[in-house]
């Protein structure tokens, strides 16, 4: 049936009507999405591209519940970067931020400047220093897992495989500053302090393969007499197997870690890295991200007494 002229206009206006009203109403859609900001650390650390890689899988499967952007920085030490990084991305308007400060003291000033305009702040991986908070008023959940716990688990495991009571070891260290990297050597210390072995050395690997490499070659060469190199994370203790190796140590001076990353699997496997900790980096960042999205909404996280949500970590040996 052919419409009269008149018709057809009204036809032409209605359709037209819906066909701007279909972005229109998507670009309303969009806007009351939540926008996300992850912000963590190094990312040539597989730990950190693993966790990247979960919350973007994540985010993909949730699409229609918010936006998500991912940043992090070059090396672990770069404090004053991820500030910047912050900064942006409190300009850019994001309605919570995901952060993994690289270091627990130095990013509390920007997430404070987070916080006062607005935006939800929930801590990840490396805990915000919990008496500078309180200093300035803040408040921010830690999601993450008892780092102590993780490390006592890989000690523990390496005193009674491996070592007798008056054996030397050494610690290398994550970056200092950190909550987990403290958090982690106490738990390793609690596990030789149990089992009567002494640790002769602490030194900072700041996290990274080339520089736990020249530290484990520095201790090596120092205490001829040690027995094994117990390392914060796995970055550092593939740093010192490579040490073990070129010092002619092989099977004589034991390696653990802690994160297991991928590279670290085949040697678990061979026995070059005896142990390390499965604190399951594809998921941490989506812990996070729940509790933000929560917070947003009104809802209630579920911290405990200490403002954290306590997420898994588990002892690897194979």
């Amino acid at each position: 049936m052919k419409l009269p002229f008149a018709g057809r206009l009204l036809a032409v206006a209605v359709l037209s009507s819906l066909s701007l009203a279909t972005p229109f109403s998507q670009a309303l859609a969009d806007e009351a999405k939540p926008k996300v900001a992850l912000v963590m650390k190094s990312l040539a650390n597989e730990f950190f591209r693993t966790m990247e890689d979960g919350a973007k899988a994540y985010q993909k499967d949730h699409a229609n519940d918010f936006d998500l952007v991912s940043n992090g920085i070059k090396d672990e030490t770069d404090a004053g970067n991820q500030i910047r990084i912050v900064e942006q991305m409190i300009v850019s308007g994001v309605n919570a931020l995901v952060i993994a400060p690289a270091d627990s003291k130095a990013l509390v000033p920007v997430v404070k400047k987070a916080m006062d305009a607005g935006i939800t702040v929930i801590n990840i991986d490396n805990r915000l220093d919990p008496e500078v908070l309180k200093s300035k008023n803040l408040s921010v959940p830690f999601v993450g897992p008892d780092n102590r716990k993780g490390a006592r688990l890989v000690g523990e495991y390496l005193a009674t495989q491996k070592l007798k009571a008056g054996d030397q070891v050494a610690i290398i260290e994550g970056v200092s500053t950190t909550t987990n990297a403290q958090q982690r050597t106490a738990g390793f210390k609690d596990a030789m302090e149990a089992a009567q072995i002494k640790v002769v050395s602490v030194q900072s690997g700041d996290w990274e393969i080339a520089k736990g490499n020249a530290v484990a070659a520095s201790l090596l060469n120092a205490n001829p007499d040690l027995k094994a190199l117990l390392a914060g994370n796995d970055s550092m203790a593939l740093g010192a197997v490579s040490a073990v190796r070129a010092a002619g140590k092989a099977g004589q001076v034991q390696v653990v870690g802690y994160d297991n990353i991928n590279a670290i699997k085949p040697m678990l496997k061979d026995g070059r890295v005896l142990a390390t900790a499965d604190q399951y980096a594809a998921k941490q960042a989506v812990f996070g991200i729940e509790a933000a999205l929560k917070m947003l909404k009104g809802e209630k996280t579920d911290v405990d007494a200490d403002n954290v949500i306590q997420t898994p970590v588990e002892l690897v040996t194979q």
